[in-house]
């Protein structure tokens, strides 16, 4: 596993076992994990000056949704050099298309595959273009 110790990561979702779970398999490979569960959470921690490298979305969030909190991040140049990656339950065809779109670096498909998720956050992180760090619904 190619982590990347101590890389901060906001985890955005709305769902406290996806929250938890991301928190504990992101913790134990060694990063440095802030969470917030809605769009306003997420925004105060960046006002509060976190600089995460890496920010896992949730897409379906109350309120602002995780689409739209990324297009306001991404227009934001204090924002630049942080990767959005989607989190999504809607990894069906045009999906990746529409998170991309929205300024998404790539996307992770839920329910969060425990034996690859660190890996696909290490992919998000190293990755130089959108590719790299998405992952469909695996087969099998």
């Amino acid at each position: 596993m190619h982590t990347m110790a101590g890389e901060p990561i906001l985890v955005v979702d709305d769902q406290a076992v996806n929250l938890e779970l991301a928190r504990v398999l992101l913790t134990i490979a060694g990063y440095g994990v802030r969470t917030a569960t809605d769009a306003e959470q997420a925004l105060r921690a960046l006002a509060e000056g976190y600089r995460p490298r890496l920010i896992l979305m949730d897409v379906q969030l109350p309120g602002m949704d995780g689409l739209e909190l990324t297009r306001r991040l991404k227009a934001d140049p204090v924002m630049d050099g942080t990767r959005i990656v989607a989190l999504t339950a809607y990894a069906m065809t045009g999906d990746e298309a529409r998170v991309l779109a929205a300024g998404c670096d790539g996307y992770i498909a839920k329910p969060i595959d425990t034996r690859t998720f660190a890996g696909q956050v290490a992919a998000a992180l190293g990755a130089t273009s959108g590719s790299g760090a998405s992952s469909g619904p695996a087969d099998g």
